[in-house]
């Protein structure tokens, strides 16, 4: 098994109103779908609301980012899936149900989930 990361910048998500609301019931269906293939690991929005902030070393709490990740937001599922091929078609009823382009990634061998 294999964990991956499909995601979308909020940028992506430009549904409004009556289609927005039917993005969320069908990617909540498409969680329910991959919950009950035992694939779901965890997932769910960046809450853009709340700035982020960076602990260093010492455990100090700086108000800032990775310049890299300043505007890490929007929405993501991590799924644990035997192929590559199946991460693909997890990410394209994603795709669908939320009506934007997901990214598809692969976490390093040897990451482990709450189950491992």
């Amino acid at each position: 098994m294999a964990t991956y990361l499909i995601s979308f910048p909020s940028t992506a998500m430009t549904a409004t109103g009556a289609e927005l609301r039917a993005a969320s019931d069908d990617s909540h269906a498409v969680v329910a779908e991959a919950q009950a293939a035992g694939v779901w690991v965890f997932g769910g929005g960046i809450d853009g609301g709340v700035p982020p902030v960076m602990v260093d070393g010492t455990g100090t709490v700086l108000e800032s980012t990775y310049a890299e990740t300043r505007h890490l937001d929007g929405g993501f599922a991590v799924l644990e899936v035997s192929t590559r091929q199946e991460a693909l078609e997890w990410a394209r009823k994603l795709a669908a149900a939320c009506r934007c382009a997901q990214e598809v990634r692969v976490f390093a061998e040897g990451a482990q989930s709450a189950e491992s």
